[in-house]
């Protein structure tokens, strides 16, 4: 099977924020306790940190993280998170009916971003906190010594600022589920409070906003445009949310699911359009998608009021992996509308990551992350690709390929394409209508026989990125693309 992509190196969207590759870690099952935090492990360090962890996680080259939660951060007191752990509470968490023992808190989690090279994205709860918290919170982490919580930072054993650029007001306040739900008119005064309270102590931060929880949401959209309409001078983002699902068990329709993710940051750009141009303003706003991944096997959410439940450990196979791959396209190919997005989440719970006391397993959605993290930079190219179609159920026609790519100052290029195909190869040609390709540097491929295939604690390697197959070929090139396939292009190209 043949088909063509090609490119001009005048023809993308802008550079692509590196913060698309961002991490989640929420108090939640076993991704703080037994994940990143567990002092009984032969693995951790002095602080009690999972070093296996934490070196897996250097290796995603996440920009950011963001903390607490999540459905946690809605009933959260962040002020029992800190000082002497032996006054620090242990309380009941409302969302995952868990013992939260406080043991892992914010001085902790800013020492763990350092450690793993990461930077805080913190969420405040506006659920059934406000705007005195929020800016306590701020003061806490960004104010120098001289006031209140500052001097308690100091106090703690960090006198510098933290300086957390990147702030979350609440999560999914649109859904019933979290703790002080509140129509999208509340949730705006809420968060138009507490983010001019901010950002008039820190005018560096930036603030996300929430949006929808998720496509099918009745509000969907309508709560967004009424938040935004209120908050659109504090605020520099909204958030969305989407996890893929393959209850029907019908592979060529779930990865098909890249059609459903350009159909979600579409209906944002349009959304910020629409405001923008009814406020007749001149400011930008963009998409922060801060929780995506695929999740439906495992939904035990019931911690039974223990600590460290074992919640939403997903195990994720190939499919997963190459529908995982479409979010990390999507979010170059529209590099002009997302700035910010987080995989939810790292470790144990729906995450690339597991692990056992001793030991750590590599999920296969790790590998497209990774990839694509180490190779893209610069700006994302607009593709012009011609491809076979295939029927994917009530999605219809789907092209069979779904790619992206990028191309930086120094004229390295790099393509990522998934082939949706279970049957059929793929050889494709790539092309420059200003340029030729002078070199390939690497190709690899994550790709196997069987979508439903694993990697287990008895066979942890058993899909794992292999060296591809690629050419130059005249001024372009040609890769050779396997069936149920992930491919990692990487080369250069000089100007015609």
């Amino acid at each position: 099977m043949q088909a063509s992509l090609k490119f001009d190196t005048l023809y993308h969207v802008g550079e692509i924020d590196h913060r698309i590759f961002g991490g989640f870690a929420e108090h939640l099952g076993r991704c703080i306790y037994e994940g990143i935090y567990d002092p009984e492990s032969p693995h951790a360090n002095i602080d009690g940190f999972r070093m296996d962890v934490v070196d897996a996680l250097k290796r995603l080259r996440m920009p950011i993280m963001r903390y607490p939660g999540g459905n946690f951060v809605s009933c959260y007191d962040w002020k029992e998170g800190i000082g002497p752990r032996s006054h620090r509470p242990a309380h009941p968490d409302f969302a995952w009916k868990s013992i939260e023992p406080n043991t892992f808190g914010t001085d902790e989690f800013m020492k763990w971003c350092e450690l793993a090279h990461t930077a805080p994205m913190m969420a405040i709860n506006l659920g059934t906190k406000g705007a005195e918290e929020a800016a306590a919170l701020l003061e806490y982490c960004n104010m120098p010594t001289g006031t209140y919580w500052a001097d308690k930072r100091a106090e703690h054993g960090h006198k510098e600022p933290y300086g957390v650029k990147l702030w979350c007001l609440g999560n999914e306040m649109d859904g019933p589920w979290q703790a002080g739900h509140v129509p999208a008119e509340e949730y705006a005064r809420r968060a138009d409070q507490a983010g001019k309270i901010m950002r008039g102590l820190d005018d560096t931060i930036e603030l996300v906003a929430c949006g929808s929880s998720a496509r099918g949401m009745a509000t969907y959209l309508t709560y967004d445009r009424i938040t935004l309409e209120y908050c659109w001078d504090s605020v520099s983002y909204v958030s969305a949310h989407r996890y893929s699902q393959n209850h029907r068990n019908d592979t060529a329709w779930f990865l098909a699911e890249g059609v459903e993710i350009d159909r979600i940051i579409d209906d944002y750009a349009g959304l910020f359009a629409y405001v923008r141009g009814m406020k007749r303003s001149d400011k930008e706003v963009h998409l922060s998608f801060d929780e995506w991944n695929v999740w439906y096997k495992n939904h035990e959410a019931d911690g039974k009021w223990q600590k460290a439940p074992h919640l939403l450990e997903e195990v994720y196979n190939l499919e997963d992996a190459l529908v995982c791959a479409q979010y990390l396209n999507a979010f170059i190919r529209r590099a002009d509308v997302v700035k910010v997005a987080c995989i939810a989440q790292i470790v144990n719970v729906i995450a690339p990551l597991l692990t056992t006391k001793d030991g750590l397993l590599i999920q296969t959605n790790y590998y497209p992350f990774q990839l694509m993290a180490e190779h893209s930079s610069g700006r994302s190219l607009t593709p012009s690709l011609a491809c076979p179609l295939y029927h994917a159920g009530d999605r219809g026609e789907t092209p069979i390929l779904d790619v992206s790519a990028t191309l930086n100052d120094q004229n390295e290029l790099a393509v990522f394409v998934v082939n949706r195909s279970q049957t059929e190869s793929v050889t494709l040609d790539i092309a420059f209508q200003d340029a030729s390709i002078v070199r390939i540097s690497g190709v690899d491929t994550l790709h196997g026989s069987d979508p439903k295939a694993a990697n287990t604690w008895e066979n942890p390697h058993l899909l794992v990125p292999h060296t591809g197959a690629a050419r130059i070929d005249g001024n372009g090139a040609k890769v050779e693309l396997p069936p149920l396939s992930f491919t990692a292009l990487r080369g250069a190209v000089t100007p015609r």
